[in-house]
């Protein structure tokens, strides 16, 4: 656990200074400290090479270069929390399979419907929200989606009625998964 107490650490640590880049780098451009003075030269020495790549990316997009400081930060809050999460889930796996691992076999099989019924739960996810951007599935991309869903999808889909515009079939399929999931790790 002191490695993930020391990665929330480093994390909130570069939120800070991405923060105090932003603001410096705001503070001299909109004259609140002088560009021509000390602080502000040792500021524009500090944080011009870390902002310079993300005004040549905006800039390249059409966007203004002077939010650069603003997107620093709103990059280190997305990342910052994408690698938590990452790191909180393959420690949950790790002890997971260190667990099924320690049960034998039974443990093992256990793990693995787990793990393919989750791989069907997040096919079913995609493919819903796929159909949201009107991405079908000839699309490369939702081929995979489709070919792991469409053996409970689609003969679902001749049983229940539908609703207008609104298909609930992954939603069916979503709770029949995860009852026979349940079903089956209850039985091994």
């Amino acid at each position: 656990m002191a490695l993930y107490d020391l990665l929330r650490f480093v994390v909130f640590a570069l939120f800070l200074f991405s923060g105090a880049v932003a603001f410096g780098s705001w503070a001299v451009r909109t004259r609140r400290i002088s560009p021509f003075s000390r602080p502000g030269q040792l500021i524009r020495k500090t944080t011009d090479p870390i902002l310079a790549p993300i005004e040549t990316w905006l800039l390249r997009r059409g966007s203004n270069p002077q939010n650069a400081g603003w997107w620093l930060v709103g990059v280190s809050i997305v990342g910052g929390i994408v690698v938590i999460t990452t790191a909180q889930w393959i420690a949950v796996q790790l002890v997971r399979t260190a667990g099924a691992a320690a049960s034998g076999p039974r443990g093992i099989v256990r793990l693995l419907i787990y793990y393919a019924s989750q791989i069907v739960l997040l096919a079913l996810i995609v493919r819903v929200i796929g159909s949201w951007f009107r991405v079908g599935r000839y699309n490369r991309w939702m081929r995979p989606a489709y070919f792991l869903t469409d053996w409970i999808v689609e003969p679902l889909r001749r049983v229940v009625p539908s609703m207008g515009m609104i298909d609930i079939t992954p939603l069916v399929a979503w709770f029949l998964l995860l009852l026979a999931r349940g079903l089956v790790l209850s039985v091994i």
